[in-house]
């Protein structure tokens, strides 16, 4: 890379990859700010008639831009308002024209384009911007407002679990609407016009008072919470990255965006294997974060990060923190225990029995005395773990140097 592009690129990636994960909280944010002021007959729209914009019987009542981390001057914006101000398809004359930005400018005065139109800079209470680290908590606020009109009681919980699971709901929809268009072009872009997620649902989904009874809880929410820990390690990073990590980080942070449900399950387990499957900590997610980021091997990113040895096996990065002699001897009985209590774990535990630590003093094996932890009925995992249903169940805790030299 030229020293021309390098001194260009820090702030070009920030742009591509905060615009995209901005879009979807700041569309939560105003469905919900429209909700709570008792509209309810909208529907949401992504990624076609504008970053996304807001329907009633079928007529366009909003469109809305969205730009994050592009400048602190007007002028950098001028290009992208005078695009909020055309003109062509449901964007006629006289709608209203949002813009939404992550940081403050020197001038947010309305824009008015060429053709008359105005564009106004959307505010958040008394200010005209709203960074990425703010837009969820203010929109948590909103969401306890709707539950106080409501007379619904909450908790802090009740709120993180809500959001949590909207906020991936609206995130996939634009995700997957994105996809169809780079990949399928014209075909799918009417798709993406007629698809709309109605405010009827959106409010079902926030007021829901029993969402940990919902399937794959904690898989969505590590989703969510992993998803928000990438994007800002990429933001913070970015400026002294090289070309190669920032592709890697991409890489990671699009394979959470697309993982389905089930790959957080696995991942859920295999992050901290000795203890019981339930919310994963803000410590733990930092410490896989970085080991996946910072090994010397690139890794496989099919299903979840893994790595794969000259033999085919298969290795795990984890969030095993084993700083003190002493951990290992309670990481054997911790993760015995929890094979024993959890099929499923057992299961994986055959597939992936190479789990690399992000902090350890020593590597070691366990013997887990298990030979037969899950269902045979299950051929397509026994053919893919080579008949480890007849074999005993070891499992190996690497040190991040010794992963590296098994996997070179």
């Amino acid at each position: 890379m030229s020293k021309e592009e390098a001194s260009q690129y820090p702030h070009s990636a920030i742009s591509t990859w905060s615009g995209f994960v901005y879009q979807g909280k700041v569309a939560l944010y105003h469905c919900l700010k429209l909700l709570n002021e008792g509209d309810s007959e909208f529907q949401l729209q992504l990624d076609s008639t504008d970053d996304f914009a807001i329907y009633k019987d079928n007529k366009l009542i909003s469109a809305h831009q969205v730009k994050a981390k592009i400048g602190n001057n007007r002028n950098s914006y001028k290009e992208a308002l005078e695009k909020s101000a055309s003109i062509e398809l449901d964007r006629i004359a006289g709608i209203k024209r949002y813009f939404h930005i992550s940081q403050p400018i020197n001038d947010n005065s309305d824009y008015v384009a060429s053709n008359e139109e105005s564009v106004e800079f959307y505010s958040y209470g008394e200010f005209k911007h709203c960074e990425l680290d703010k837009i969820e908590e203010i929109t948590k606020q909103i969401i306890k407002q709707i539950y106080t009109r409501k007379n619904i009681i909450y908790d802090d919980n009740l709120i993180d679990a809500n959001y949590c699971l909207l906020s991936e709901k609206i995130s996939s929809k634009a995700l997957e609407i994105h996809a169809k268009i780079q990949n399928e072009g014209d075909t799918q872009r009417r798709a993406a016009y007629e698809s709309r997620i109605t405010a009827t649902s959106i409010f079902t989904d926030v007021t829901d008072t029993n969402p940990y009874e919902r399937k794959d809880y904690y898989a969505t929410e590590l989703k969510a919470r992993l998803h928000t820990h990438l994007e800002e390690r990429l933001a913070e990073s970015l400026p002294g990255m090289s070309e190669r990590a920032y592709e890697r980080a991409r890489r990671i942070y699009e394979l959470i965006r697309l993982s389905e449900g089930g790959d957080f399950k696995t991942l859920c387990q295999l992050m901290k294997p000795s203890e019981k499957f339930s919310r994963i900590q803000n410590s733990d997610i930092r410490l896989y974060s970085d080991l996946v980021h910072t090994m010397n091997i690139e890794p496989i990113l099919k299903r979840l990060p893994h790595y794969l040895d000259s033999n085919n096996r298969f290795y795990a990065p984890t969030a095993l923190s084993l700083p003190e002699p002493t951990d290992k001897r309670y990481c054997i009985s911790d993760i015995i225990a929890e094979i024993k209590n959890n099929d499923d774990l057992g299961v994986l535990l055959f597939e992936f029995n190479n789990l690399i630590a992000a902090k350890s003093t020593e590597s070691f094996e366990i013997d887990t005395k298990y030979t037969h932890c899950f269902d045979e009925k299950l051929t397509d995992v026994q053919d893919r773990i080579d008949s480890n249903i007849t074999k005993s169940l070891w499992i190996s805790i690497l040190t991040r140097d010794d992963a590296e030299a098994r996997l070179k």
